[in-house]
């Protein structure tokens, strides 16, 4: 079961740099699809453990239905974990809390969603948009609100902020409105940012210009950060370390140079050759090699999730999950070839 949040609550937390912003054990979330007395139990995340350091920029990589965007939702309590402890600024958050320990734990974990085209809310202008967070959160008294939003806008690249106050998202390119969800974010003054693809929905032209701005502001805020994505080129550009997730397990983690430059599970070697070539200047990808398709959720393998598509298989790799092995300085992998 999810630990018990002490009565100090978590901006009470252990301060020292040794001491994870988040750490996730045994992190499972399992939904019900189906109706009519066919449901069935999908999956989503199984076992996940997982820390952030103070000041990290985390890569969270996997293809589609990798579970990657579930942890994300997870840990910011916008979906309940069916099981497993979370535990942020050194302290268990509850699986239930009441609204003011929900109001809380959002003040420390904003999300910086993937569609900017639905993630601000249409009757609403950029300024109450904005704003609305130091309200919520009591970051600032209400006197402070125009000066503190301005300078929130002015931080994410919009400028002059007068410019964009009383706009609406029909209004903004969609780079611009991605960059008001950052400011949003950061309105809350969180020790976490969730940004779950968050470039995916732009046009490649931007794409960088979103990355460098979310770098720049982890830097200037001592953020911590955990960047959501399926491009391993892109999360080896953001991040201090890599997680790589595969039907809802993870099955890789280490610095990001050592994921991207000797990936060691199957897995992420073909995702590597599925990365853009830096050789290239437009980016050219190779072919993904892995065969068949990714398992049912609903009815996951016994042994490694990605034996069936793996040129590698072992027998044992069908009779139980493996075990994490060491491959490199604070680097592992989920796989019986090490």
């Amino acid at each position: 079961m999810v630990s018990t949040l002490g009565e100090e609550g978590l901006r009470a937390g252990p301060q020292g740099s040794q001491v994870p912003v988040l750490e996730v054990r045994g992190l499972t979330k399992t939904y019900s699809v189906g109706r009519f007395g066919k449901a069935k139990l999908v999956r989503a995340l199984s076992n996940v453990d997982l820390s952030v350091m103070r000041g990290e920029v985390l890569g969270l990589v996997g293809e589609s239905g990798s579970g990657k965007t579930t942890f994300a939702r997870t840990v910011a309590l916008l979906e309940r974990p069916t099981s497993g402890e979370i535990r942020l600024l050194g302290r268990g958050v509850p699986n239930r809390l009441n609204q003011a320990r929900l109001r809380e734990h959002r003040g420390h974990v904003q999300m910086v969603f993937q569609d900017p085209y639905t993630s601000l809310d249409p009757l609403h202008t950029v300024r109450y948009s904005v704003a609305r967070p130091l309200q919520t959160f009591k970051v600032a008294p209400k006197a402070a609100h125009a000066e503190a939003v301005d300078r929130l806008l002015t931080q994410v690249g919009l400028v002059p902020p007068q410019d964009f106050l009383r706009r609406y998202p029909y209004q903004l390119s969609g780079g611009q409105r991605q960059r008001v969800g950052v400011a949003r974010a950061l309105a809350a003054r969180p020790a976490l940012l969730l940004a779950d693809e968050p470039t995916s929905m732009l046009d490649v032209s931007i794409r960088l210009s979103i990355m460098n701005l979310l770098l720049d502001l982890q830097k200037a805020e001592s953020l911590s950060l955990v960047f959501v994505t399926h491009d391993l080129a892109g999360a080896s550009y953001m991040s201090d370390r890599i997680a790589i997730m595969y039907a809802g397990h993870l099955v890789e983690v280490g610095p990001s140079e050592r994921v991207m430059g000797e990936p060691r599970h199957p897995y992420t070697q073909l995702l590597r050759r599925a990365a853009p070539d830096p050789a290239s200047h437009f980016g050219t990808g190779r072919r993904f090699e892995a065969r068949g398709d990714p398992p049912d959720l609903a009815n996951l393998p016994s042994g490694c999730p990605f034996a069936a598509r793996c040129p590698h298989v072992r027998k044992e790799c069908t009779e139980a999950l493996p075990e994490w092995r060491q491959v490199g300085p604070g680097h592992q992998a989920r796989c019986v070839l090490y």
